[in-house]
């Protein structure tokens, strides 16, 4: 009786163990974290800026995987600052940070930062602010336009990729035009051939230009576009 009892007590004991042990693995608790972010960037301004008292648009401009972590003159070779570097005039200001990780995505927190920062700085126009970018900074314009969809006028993307779950979070206000080469085969055109459908039957005010024969680099067709220019200045939010 007593060699019963007394396996009988080890089994109880051995049953309530492992219910303490199973519960012991979740543990509620918090921990306050703070993540820096050195960002260096271009600020283009534009011919009469410091001529005039007027308020001007401002263009945010995310290069791609290439330039991210090197020196920050290599972002002058793509997109609006190579253009800028060849002295091209734009009619509103130009943002232009450096993705400091050459092999992290974009920290889109720190850039809206920066972008807040600027902007506060600066005599631009809250409801003229737009947003364009290429590659691993394209698929970084998506996910701005989706965490921000109170901030941006307009967006233009080129070679991005993205999940199409992003279009229910996208201000469908906000045009967008959307680039990319049929033949790309580091970011497959099915990426915005998807997005841009998608957005489409949803209602969105999307143009597309899908080039045939381009690879991954359409960006230099893209941004030599002088109508994607004239485009983003004439968008303002509306409210």
């Amino acid at each position: 009786m007593g060699n019963k009892l007394g396996k009988l007590l080890l089994l109880v004991g051995l049953i309530m163990f492992q219910a303490c042990a199973a519960q012991s693995h979740l543990v509620a608790d918090e921990l306050e974290t703070v993540t820096k972010e050195n960002l260096k960037y271009y600020l283009y301004y534009p011919e009469h800026y410091f001529d005039s008292e007027e308020t001007f648009g401002l263009l945010l401009f995310l290069h791609g995987g290439g330039e991210s972590g090197r020196a920050l003159e290599e972002i002058k070779d793509t997109g609006p600052p190579k253009m800028l570097a060849e002295g091209k005039q734009f009619p509103f200001l130009i943002l232009a940070p450096q993705n400091s990780h050459a092999k992290k995505w974009w920290n889109t927190e720190a850039v809206i930062q920066l972008l807040d920062s600027v902007t506060r700085m600066n005599r631009v126009d809250k409801n003229r602010i737009y947003l364009s970018g290429l590659s691993r900074g394209g698929s970084a314009a998506w996910e701005l336009a989706t965490q921000y969809p109170d901030k941006f006028a307009a967006m233009a993307v080129v070679c991005g990729m993205t999940p199409l779950p992003y279009a229910h979070w996208i201000d469908q206000e906000m045009p967008i035009w959307v680039f990319h080469g049929d033949q790309d085969d580091v970011i497959d055109v099915e990426e915005s051939d998807k997005m841009v459908a998608k957005l489409r039957d949803m209602g969105h005010d999307v143009r597309y230009t899908r080039y045939k024969g381009v690879g991954h680099n359409a960006w230099d067709r893209a941004y030599t576009t002088d109508s994607l220019y004239t485009w983003l200045a004439n968008q303002k939010r509306k409210h």
